[in-house]
């Protein structure tokens, strides 16, 4: 089994002078000496080192009193999470599985050997608590890979006693600057191994693909012709449409691959953000029609929705059982008949039974990391059509004013539908196109931030026609429920209470619909 650990350190580069004192830092009462640990870490990663340029760091370690496997995220620049795994020959299934999403079917391979002598400081407060471990660590670094070469350093490390106050690194930091200690250049041991032992041809990690010529300009051909022209001294392209609609679609890819390891663990919201993440895909691919060829993107598109209902089997559950309890928990206790809470819980958890499983089964499967490698391929070589290489100010411009222009049509026609199921499915496809046309805002606004007011304005009315959606869900659930209820003999009084004020609810949005819509989609 594997556990989690929040790592908050610095680093420092260290030098023949040693680590300064440290007994006159605010807070500290005694530095006691712990003496020396002999580490021994074999850091691995696929043979392109993929996950060097994510800033994550697999290793196996022995000594010191944590041997064993550890997988390290970064979360800020002094903050990781460290998720570790005892003593095995090979890499841990559970580590293996929380970076699949960057190794896909790449082996991962023994890449550096680190071998360290720390010596070992612990600053205590007044009670004896431990605040930080301070260390000075001799480095000796080996690749084991191909012609690469050794390396050797010394640096210092302050580590943050878990449960402390991130602000008293910032007193440990002043005081060994005031020693003349400067921070370390690399984030990492790893980092900077890789750098200092790689061979003389290899470059450094963290080095992007570099992506077609055709794509960087934007242009297709004719670009591509222009940028293996450019050289030394000559201006770069200018960019065009296709730039910043690639620009969108690398981030979605990349927090699709990023928040897969979240998900694994089922951080709070990771499913949301990644499901997100993947319409976003799918509605830049339909927006910018103009710009990338749908006949490549839409089977993509397909697949995007494929993952976001897979996404979406647990996550839809927890907004339906997180908005019934809320209900609840407003409703005075007189309009409680029958075991209430209880139902609700046992429906909630036979509902969401076997549903975690199963996402992870997804993102084991081969339909999902083809997926990942078919966005790769398309951001390497995009389909681009005439307008890719257009103006972004006109192109960028059209595409979310169409956007616009769909929500703007499918609301006024919800609006002129009765109460009812007719009107509740209209306003769930404005809710969907709004969706969309904010997504097409989101990209252009990395081009001119004037588009940000409108991104602001959609989603405003995306989230009212949201909330109106969520009621009707809501509903459909109270009447599962309130069947159940019937059925085992209980009354069914509490569920009607709250269809009603569910339905009240309802009718509020679409009252104010008229106003939101004419701020949002008639100024």
């Amino acid at each position: 089994m594997a556990d989690t650990k929040r790592e908050i350190e610095r680093k420092y580069e260290s030098d023949e002078s040693g680590l300064p004192d440290l007994t006159g830092v605010a807070g500290v009462e005694t530095v006691v000496d712990k003496g020396v640990a002999e580490l021994d870490a074999v850091y691995y990663d696929t043979p392109d080192e993929r996950l060097a340029a994510a800033a994550i760091t697999l290793r196996r370690r022995t000594g010191g009193d944590d041997a064993g496997w550890h997988l390290k995220f970064p979360v800020s620049s002094d903050v990781r999470d460290e998720i570790r795994a005892p003593l095995s020959d090979t890499v841990p299934r559970a580590l293996a599985g929380l970076v699949r999403s960057r190794v896909r079917d790449t082996d991962l391979v023994p890449l550096v050997r680190i071998r360290s002598s720390r010596d070992v400081r612990d600053l205590l407060d007044a009670d004896g608590a431990l605040l930080a471990e301070v260390s000075v660590d001799a480095v000796h670094a080996e690749r084991l890979t191909g012609e690469g070469r050794g390396a050797q350093w010394s640096e210092i490390e302050v580590e943050l006693a878990d449960g402390g106050d991130p602000a008293f690194l910032d007193k440990v930091d002043k005081k060994l600057r005031k020693g003349g200690v400067r921070a370390a250049a690399s984030p990492s041991k790893l980092a900077r191994a890789l750098c200092e032992t790689a061979p003389p041809t290899t470059s450094k990690p963290g080095k992007k693909a570099k992506e077609s010529k055709g794509a960087k300009a934007g242009k297709g051909p004719e670009a591509a012709k222009k940028a293996k022209a450019g050289g030394k001294g000559v201006p770069e392209p200018q960019r065009v449409a296709v730039d910043y609609v690639l620009a969108y679609v690398r981030a979605q890819r990349e927090a699709i691959v990023g928040l897969d390891p979240a998900v694994r663990r089922d951080l709070p919201d990771s499913v949301h953000s990644m499901r997100v993440a993947t319409r976003r895909l799918r509605s830049t691919f339909r927006s910018y029609a103009k710009v990338l060829d749908r006949t490549f993107s839409d089977p993509i598109g397909a697949e995007l929705k494929w993952l976001a209902e897979e996404l979406g089997v647990n996550r839809d559950q927890e907004v339906l059982t997180e908005r019934l309890t809320a209900a609840l928990s407003d409703l005075p206790r007189a309009l409680f008949i029958g075991p209430v809470r209880t139902r609700l819980r046992t429906w909630a958890h036979a509902r969401s039974s076997g549903s975690r499983r199963r996402l992870i089964a997804v993102l084991d499967g081969k339909r999902y990391l083809e997926l990942l490698n078919t966005l790769d391929a398309l951001i390497a070589d995009p389909p681009l059509l005439k307008a890719a290489g257009g103006d972004p100010e006109k192109v960028l411009a059209k595409a979310v004013q169409r956007g616009e222009d769909r929500v703007s049509a499918l609301v006024r026609q919800a609006l002129d539908v009765p109460s009812g199921a007719d009107r509740d499915l209209a306003m769930h496809e404005a809710r969907k196109k709004a969706k969309r046309a904010r997504y097409a805002a989101e990209a252009a606004s990395e081009f001119d931030d004037r588009f940000k007011a409108r991104v602001r304005a959609m989603k405003s009315l995306q989230s009212l026609l949201g909330d109106h959606q969520d009621s009707v869900m809501t509903r459909e659930a109270l009447r599962g429920l309130a069947a159940q209820a019937q059925g085992a003999g209980e009354s069914s009084f509490t569920y009607g209470v709250l269809y009603g004020r569910e339905e009240r609810r309802a009718a509020e949005i679409e009252a104010a619909l008229p106003e939101a819509y004419e701020r949002c989609c008639e100024s």
